[in-house]
């Protein structure tokens, strides 16, 4: 995964006192998750134990280099999302995948509750062979515990990470920063099947 090499990769996180840049070590593992507004998205990550460093951006546009206003104006082709580095000894990328499934409604598309367009899509974006593995099969066994609740089938696209384009600075850690602020991840009431 390549990224913008600027300010905001070399910025601490206030809540987990790492750069949010980190490059993961040999003991460390790294995924991108994309659902909904990245505001509320990476606080769903932050708060975990092992979990070593979260950042936003944005993945999987053809532009290089995006900006939030071009994000958001739908065509880049660019989703939000939040970059999750990880100790696995600590919370495997298996629980991630279920914060992940139970944080948001993976069913909706192009949207999030009242946030619509591409750019917030659901999206899982491994780096290695073994967590796309992981995360196709997650998304079956979510897509069966969907159905046995009349729910519509996932729209979530899981592949290998494309760049990843870290946001702008105001954007890093949001909610930590403004408490009060927008979140609009709901979930959708189904449980991760155990």
């Amino acid at each position: 995964m390549s990224s913008r090499d600027t300010a905001p990769a070399s910025l601490v996180h206030p809540v987990l006192k790492s750069p949010i840049g980190h490059s993961p070590n040999e003991n460390e593992g790294l995924i991108v998750f994309a659902l909904g507004c990245f505001w509320g998205a990476e606080r769903a990550f932050w708060t975990q134990t092992g979990v070593s460093s979260t950042a936003v951006g944005y993945i999987g546009g053809e532009s290089a280099a995006p900006t939030y206003d071009a994000v958001c104006s739908g065509t880049t082709g660019h989703a939000e999302a939040v970059r999750v580095v990880y100790r696995p000894t600590e919370i495997d990328v298996g629980t991630l995948l279920r914060i992940f499934w139970e944080a948001h409604d993976p069913t909706q598309g192009d949207r999030q509750g009242n946030d619509r367009g591409s750019q917030y899509r659901s999206g899982i974006y491994a780096s290695s062979s073994a967590q796309l593995e992981e995360a196709l099969s997650s998304r079956d066994r979510y897509q069966n515990a969907l159905a046995q609740n009349q729910r519509d089938p996932i729209t979530t696209e899981i592949l290998m990470a494309p760049p990843f384009w870290f946001a702008e600075e105001y954007h890093q850690q949001y909610l930590h920063k403004n408490p009060g602020g927008y979140c609009g991840l709901l979930g959708c009431g189904v449980n991760f099947p155990s």
